[in-house]
């Protein structure tokens, strides 16, 4: 264990607001409790949840720090009772339920995950909330699998860009809407099969187009409210509906019938709330099936722009402006 400071920079902000709210200030350097590290975080990813959290919607779950912050990556430089030792001094990168907006953040051992030489540390910290996400809702929530074609909202966000590189790994064909021809663009250079302008298009229609009437396994939904009974009509029989996020509202009204004649099944998840023993186990799961890849450099996470901690509200500016194509990422050096 190295000597630790007794305060370090991090953004914690007093009370919610616009981006100007997030202003570096000292805080107490975390220690580790039991099953936990301490890292040394080099670089942290900035979410759509922060922005939430930010503006006052989405407080921390019990036991979380009220520090910004979801994934982050860095040096293990100190351990709590019970983790262990070989991962002092091993570089890692991590989902936590906050605190990755920090010089230090501590994070339980059984969700870091190793950094191999094939990511950058920046990379790396834009890996764990839309991977874990993704796998999660699409492949476990939704069982897609190698064949199954599906459809996914937010082509060009950090879960979209997540989507279409599982994708690719795994043998789904994917369909992305996106707000612009030019995100639509970026999306099919990413590798997307299929990209809809949602804005000059009927995603509905070029569905049921492009799957030649079937429609497709599964839709993972970030909108919610009209979108619903939209998605469900381009699923196709025993079809499945995943909502992660409800970014176009929280009510919804669906034809239950069509539900039922069609044996359709909706259902969702959120991820922060979760406990560590399911989060340990989904990194388990991933460390199995997802990092031979990432280790092997076929998958990498889409980086949009890079910030200094002290930038962050211009990050949250850029989150919120929208013109982001895949992950934008704080630096702490």
């Amino acid at each position: 264990m190295i000597d630790l400071p007794e305060t370090m920079p991090a953004i914690d902000p007093v009370a919610p607001g616009g981006p100007d709210v997030l202003v570096t200030r000292d805080l107490p350097t975390p220690r580790p409790a039991p099953g936990e590290v301490l890292i040394r975080v080099a670089a942290a990813g900035v979410n759509r949840p922060d922005v939430l959290q930010r503006m006052g919607h989405y407080p921390p779950p019990p036991g979380a720090p009220s520090t910004l912050g979801l994934e982050l990556a860095g040096e293990v430089v100190a351990l709590g009772e019970g983790a262990d030792d070989a991962l002092l001094g091993q570089r890692v990168c991590a989902l936590v339920g906050g605190g990755g907006y920090a010089a230090y953040a501590v994070a339980p051992a059984g969700q870091c995950l190793p950094v191999p030489d094939s990511l950058s540390m920046i990379e790396a910290a834009a890996l764990p909330e839309t991977l874990y996400t993704v796998w999660t809702n699409l492949f476990e929530r939704a069982f897609a699998v190698e064949g199954d074609t599906v459809l996914v909202h937010g082509g060009t966000s950090g879960i979209g860009t997540m989507a279409i590189a599982l994708s690719r790994i795994f043998g789904l064909e994917i369909i992305v809407t996106a707000g612009s021809d030019a995100k639509v663009a970026a999306a099919k250079r990413l590798g997307a099969d299929h990209a809809i302008n949602y804005r000059s298009e009927d995603f509905v229609a070029r569905v049921k187009e492009i799957t030649g009437g079937r429609g497709c396994a599964a839709v993972l939904d970030m909108v919610g409210g009209d979108y619903v009974p939209r998605n469900l009509q381009c699923l196709a029989d025993d079809g499945r509906h995943v909502s992660i996020a409800v970014q176009g509202g929280a009510t919804a009204t669906i034809p239950i019938f069509e539900v039922m004649r069609r044996r359709l099944t909706l259902t969702g998840s959120t991820l922060r709330a979760r406990d560590a023993g399911f989060k340990s186990l989904v990194t388990d799961e991933i460390a199995h099936t997802v990092w031979p890849h990432v280790a092997a450099g076929k998958l990498k996470p889409v980086i949009d722009r890079t910030f200094a901690l002290s930038d962050a509200a211009d990050a949250h500016r850029r989150m919120e402006a929208g013109d982001h194509v895949g992950k934008i990422v704080l630096t702490m050096a």
